[in-house]
């Protein structure tokens, strides 16, 4: 749709996403905060760990210059439907996505 590359698109959607799934996933983001940022646990809950994680994360990504929404993309609401159609639905993960759950990550990547 847009002529991004594969990685900007997948940096455009990545944190609203892992905002939507993190509560299936919560040790494992936990331990990502941990073991990638090197964030402290000491006195923080799962979610807290998760969520510095994630900050972190979105840091970095802002200090790489990478796309940070679709919008960026050139992406716009008019243009949801098509991808919502376009998205494979698969099975696994932490969580499967229903095509309302793509729509509305996607909202949130505009």
């Amino acid at each position: 749709m847009t002529d991004a590359t594969h990685g900007m698109t997948l940096s455009a959607v990545s944190l609203p996403y892992y905002h939507f799934i993190m509560d299936a996933g919560l040790p494992k983001f936990a331990r990502f905060a941990t073991h990638v940022w090197g964030i402290n646990p000491t006195g923080k809950s799962e979610r807290e760990l998760a969520e510095a994680g994630l900050s972190a994360m979105e840091a970095w990504m802002r200090e790489l210059g990478v796309a940070m929404n679709l919008a960026e993309l050139g992406v716009t609401e008019a243009d949801l439907d098509d991808i919502v159609a376009a998205t494979f639905i698969m099975n696994g993960g932490y969580k499967t996505l229903t095509k309302e759950d793509v729509r509305n990550v996607l909202k949130q990547c505009l």
